[in-house]
């Protein structure tokens, strides 16, 4: 059974494997965010409704790049605060405003974080969700994703901190497609429904 569950709350006073979201304290698990738990999971474990984007190592994310430095760039990926991406190595020319697509190297005590191997887009739109719902965007096994290009036709790269970059095919269907999984994200058979919703749509 699925609920809704708040910081602080009891999860389960079983011994569970315990997933994200979580904590232990003299032997019971706790939430950590406000989000949703499924006591019949084998896992303890809370999907979280809303958040902003923590950086993590190996994170592919959309940025704008900012401020131009003598050693390298700020941009903005969404979090806390600007991250530094160093010009060693980059070969493409990269100005204020410029959209990437980076990496993640570095990430410290502070969270922040260090940014690599920039990939610039041009054109195209940019679209923005709570980084909490990218796995749903996402799908397992990026079933999902799969699903969206193949109804919408549009190439698309969904970053870890919640921004979409899409250009060509129908983006206005793509995004329209986006925000109804965030805001269903909790229902079961997603997959399924957003193939038979773009299927409708399209028609």
């Amino acid at each position: 059974m699925k609920k809704i569950v708040v910081p602080g709350e009891l999860i389960t006073e079983q011994r569970k494997k315990m997933g994200e979201h979580v904590y232990s304290f003299n032997g019971k698990i706790y939430s950590d965010v406000i989000g949703i738990t499924d006591n019949e999971s084998a896992f303890a474990s809370v999907v979280p409704l809303k958040g902003c984007y923590i950086p993590k190592y190996g994170d592919i994310v959309i940025g704008l790049v900012v401020t131009e430095l003598f050693s390298g760039f700020l941009v903005d990926i969404g979090s806390f605060s600007l991250c530094f991406m160093s010009k060693e190595g980059i070969r493409e020319p990269l100005k204020r405003g410029s959209v990437v697509s980076v990496r993640v190297s570095k990430v410290n005590e502070l969270n922040e974080a260090d940014l690599s191997e920039p990939r610039v887009f041009y054109g195209g739109e940019i679209y923005s969700i709570s980084p909490v719902k990218v796995p749903r965007i996402i799908g397992k096994n990026g079933s999902m994703l799969e699903v969206l290009r193949r109804g919408t036709n549009t190439n698309f790269i969904v970053g870890r901190n919640g921004r979409v970059w899409a250009k060509g095919g129908n983006i206005q269907l793509l995004f329209k497609a986006i925000k109804k999984i965030e805001e269903e994200s909790h229902l079961p058979n997603l997959t399924n429904k957003m193939s038979e919703f773009l299927l409708k749509e399209k028609k």
